[in-house]
């Protein structure tokens, strides 16, 4: 494997042939008054083109014209022909294609499998401008429209798709999403190394065929090389007793901290001890056959991927389908804090395209006064496609960098009101955090660098983040900069200071964090820590609003029908939010994405955080239609329509103690007459607070109760 040159290092060898596009053109129009007689690049997205660093089209098309390529993109195409794939011409290099910031089956269906009736990423919100599996869809069309132009994958529908992968649309494990595309490459986490180095490659006359060394790439090949040594991990032994304590850390590096207790059970797969250079040392996978029929290979074969996820030790995978390999090569190295500088500087109009006119994409309206200040979550959250995508390792950019962008919001952006709505990423407060010893760092393993406590060797430091948010609000023009990426209250409880100044200065009323339950049961499953650190965190939310003098209330996010989650885990939520005076407004169940750790769990009942064996630790999965519903019921307790299935289960549970019209019943035994609560004969009026809580990734509308909030507190 080649070793990967900085981002821009290319500029000294590649003159730049052209200016700066005002947007990149999407029509043959906008190409000729740019004096182009051609594309070297098109890119082809499932989102509207907006010009801001907050969507991946624009940045990496504006990276591209950055080394000097013509770039255009194709925006939304009619997929139902060719027609829109040709309007810009034979790029000379090749197609780009990406599902857009969502996959697109998350995109448009439920986790219910309903259609959503609209999508932030398009014009006004209209629904159904982009097909299921679009990157498929659209790879297809595209090698219909220049058969023999290369077509390159991207973005995170294909990045979750680029092994064998359950789909929980179809409930069957479908291949990598290279076969079925047909596509020639595929680039997988984020792509600035992997197009860059593929783009000036193909213009230096390399064929696609021959770009099998790049970092964060997957591809086809009939065999594996000569001079590659493989691991075999589908030796099957004979499966043994099941005695494993909780205990997701196995095969941890020595220096991690570790919970070491519990015996190891005899494994149905061997993973054999490294014992050649891991850059010519490639694991074979199941192959997809065999996963696809024995869902306990398929946890074995997720357990190894995810386990192959840091660029400092990770070696490349191979799976095999049919009569072809699926070859998938180390991830990417992370960007430095320079080169993240330069990413985010380039010059973005910070606009959607102008042939929208004065169309709203929803998506822009609610990140148009953002700043992107990270990327990456060591968090390892087992529901969350962050890290697959991503990678666990913070790329942070510097202050100067950031606030010279709050700068240009301030100044050129038509409607800027003088709120900058977050400085954040992923999450809002892993800025600068980091592995204290980068020796450590590389040879580590973990899933998560904070469960189940935090690494010894993790640096929590918060100053950096307090130092760049005082900076911000004290820019000339700016009166209010607020907070609105997830927070992980477990690592902001250790720094008192950073809660302090969060608190004071940049919290709008309501700060959502995310215990996504309170019972130990899923939140092992999840690797989220327990509901105690939840309590310590809001005693200090509560003291330092109180001492601002602040009426402000915690928005907490929770997960129905999560693998591990049983009916009295959901119960006994349920009562945690009626003590607690919460009423969600709105609520999802868990969707299982592809390639996410938690769906290998809903697939096949096994614990891909330990090792795994025919008879080792079978995980509960909420699956039934009536069951999911129950679940979200539990966090809708206060609704009427969930009262008659919340009485029928609580009776078959044996807690029809819960039933009654008392104030410490959970439903009460008739239903409300007119609108209102009636209790003893009386309506009364329910002061709590409601909120909205779903899967992590979609767009969150919270709603404050009318009175007698401050009398909650709890909020």
């Amino acid at each position: 494997m080649k070793n990967t040159p900085d981002l821009f290092s290319y500029r000294k060898y590649w003159a730049k042939r052209f200016g700066t596009a005002s947007q990149l053109p999407m029509s043959r129009e906008e190409m000729d008054a740019l004096g182009w007689d051609s594309c070297d690049i098109v890119i082809v997205t499932g989102d509207a083109y907006v010009d801001h660093p907050s969507f991946g089209m624009a940045i990496i098309g504006r990276l591209l014209e950055a080394q000097g390529f013509r770039v255009g993109i194709i925006a939304q195409p009619d997929w139902t022909s060719a027609d829109d794939f040709r309007k810009l011409g034979k790029p000379n290099l090749f197609f780009g294609i990406t599902g857009g910031n969502m996959d697109s089956m998350v995109n448009r269906y439920t986790s219910d499998r309903r259609i959503r009736s609209n999508d932030a990423y398009t014009p006004d919100g209209a629904p159904n401008r982009r097909p299921d599996r679009c990157v498929t869809v659209y790879s297809h069309r595209c090698r219909e429209a220049f058969k023999d132009v290369p077509i390159v994958l991207g973005g995170i529908e294909a990045s979750l798709r680029r092994i064998a992968h359950y789909d929980y649309w179809s409930d069957t494990v479908r291949r990598s999403v290279l076969l079925d595309s047909k596509a020639d490459l595929l680039v997988y986490g984020n792509g600035e190394r992997q197009v860059v180095e593929i783009a000036h490659r193909l213009a230096a006359g390399e064929s696609i065929d021959q770009l099998t060394d790049i970092r964060g790439t997957a591809f086809i090949r009939k065999q594996t090389p000569p001079d590659w040594t493989e691991i075999d991990s589908t030796s099957v032994d004979t499966p043994g007793t099941a005695v494993p304590k909780p205990n997701p850390y196995d095969d941890e590096p020595q220096g991690c901290a570790k919970d070491s207790s519990g015996d190891r059970p005899e494994a149905v797969v061997r993973l054999i001890k490294r014992r050649t250079p891991s850059d010519r040392t490639v694991i074979r996978l199941p192959a997809y056959e065999a996963v696809k029929s024995d869902p306990v290979l398929y946890a074995h074969a997720s357990r190894v991927l995810h386990q192959e996820t840091n660029p400092g030790n990770a070696r490349a995978l191979v799976q095999r389908h049919g009569d072809r390999d699926v070859w998938v090569n180390p991830p990417p190295i992370p960007l430095s804090t320079k080169e993240m500088d330069a990413v985010y500087g380039l010059p973005y109009s910070r606009l959607p395209h102008k042939s929208y006119g004065t169309s709203k994409i929803p998506a822009f309206e609610m990140i148009q006064h953002s700043v992107t200040i990270m990327r990456g979550c060591f968090g390892g959250c087992t529901f969350c496609s962050i890290t697959e995508h991503e990678g666990r390792i913070i790329q942070s950019r510097s202050e100067d960098s950031i606030i010279r962008e709050i700068e240009t919001i301030r100044d050129t952006s038509p409607a800027f009101t003088g709120v900058i709505s977050d400085l954040g990423g992923p999450t809002a407060n892993m800025y600068r955090l980091a592995c204290k010893d980068k020796a450590i760092e590389a040879a580590c393993r973990r899933p998560s660098c904070v469960y189940p406590g935090i690494c010894k060797n993790l640096n929590t430091d918060h100053s950096p983040l307090i130092r760049l948010y005082r900076r911000a609000r004290a820019l000339p023009g700016i009166k209010k900069v607020l907070i609105a990426s997830g927070l992980r209250y477990d690592l902001a409880v250790t720094s008192p200071e950073y809660v302090k100044e969060l608190v004071t200065h940049h919290v709008g009323g309501y700060l959502k964090i995310a215990p996504e339950h309170t019972e130990p049961g899923p939140l092992s499953k999840m690797l989220k820590p327990g509901i105690g650190t939840y309590d310590q965190f809001k005693r200090l939310f509560d003291k330092y609003s109180k001492e601002a003098g602040k009426e402000q209330y915690l928005i907490p996010y929770f997960i129905a029908a999560h693998p591990g989650t049983t009916d009295e885990d959901m119960l006994n939520l349920a009562l945690w939010l009626k003590r607690n005076g919460f009423r969600a407004d709105q609520v999802q169940a868990f969707l299982p994405s592809p390639m996410a750790t938690a769906t290998a769990m809903y697939h096949s009942g096994k614990n891909p955080l330990h090792r795994i064996t025919r008879t080792s630790e079978t995980v509960f999965v909420p699956k039934s239609l009536k069951q999911r519903r129950l679940h979200k019921a539990f966090l809708r307790y206060h609704d009427p329509n969930n009262w008659p299935l919340l009485r029928e289960a609580l009776k078959r549970m044996g807690r029809a103690d819960l039933i009654g019209n008392g104030k410490h019943h959970l439903v009460p035994t008739w239903q409300p007459e007119g609108t209102g609560i009636h209790h003893e004969g009386k309506r009364i009026a329910r002061k709590v607070l409601h909120f909205r809580t779903q899967h992590t990734g979609l767009p969150v509308i919270e709603t404050k109760s009318p009175r007698k909030s401050r009398r909650m507190g709890k909020p």
